[in-house]
């Protein structure tokens, strides 16, 4: 699953990566506003973590630039901005979920499994299945009938991508953005 992270504070960003990755993402990092839009106009993630205040322009412009572009990818805003008002203001622009700072790693993590769900993928316990196929997000593999096969990193990559896009025909170019 590809995600980006569009956040100006390097630190948080970098740490912010890091744990995704660590969690089995395959993350993208703008710092910018302008950045952020430019990636997430590619339309190749899964879910977009997006600031407000971003240099450039903010998170609330490219949230409404991404939709006008029939941009449909889940957005969780995730921003210091805690006020009632600046919330409502971003779930009425488009974002699918909202979460202040400082947050909780755990509650970041489910809320991107939620999102992510919302798009028809069926995901339990970091599995992915489609018919009789269980791909293990943990270990990087395969299953059919207690038969588990490992996986290298583009293998689980292009697995996971077809088995979240079941009954599609995926277009060379999305499999090699992908």
């Amino acid at each position: 699953m590809r995600l980006l992270v569009v956040e100006d504070e390097t630190q948080l960003a970098d740490a912010l990566t890091e744990i995704l990755k660590r969690n089995k993402y395959f993350v993208d990092t703008a710092y910018d506003g302008i950045d952020g839009l430019d990636c997430a106009l590619s339309d190749v993630y899964d879910c977009i973590l997006l600031d407000i205040m971003l240099p450039g322009m903010n998170g609330m412009e490219i949230l409404k630039r991404l939709r006008s572009a029939k941009i449909s990818t889940p957005v969780l805003l995730l921003t210091a901005r805690s006020e009632i008002d600046d919330k409502i203001n971003g779930l009425d622009c488009g974002a699918d979920d909202y979460l202040t700072k400082p947050f909780i790693t755990g509650e970041l993590l489910a809320r991107i499994r939620a999102l992510t769900r919302r798009k028809g993928e069926l995901i339990d316990d970091n599995r992915i299945t489609f018919n009789d196929l269980d791909l293990n997000k943990n270990s990087c593999s395969v299953s059919r009938n207690s038969n588990d096969v490992k996986l290298s990193l583009k293998e689980f990559q292009i697995m996971e991508l077809l088995m979240t896009n079941p009954h599609q025909i995926l277009p060379k170019e999305r499999i090699i953005e992908k």
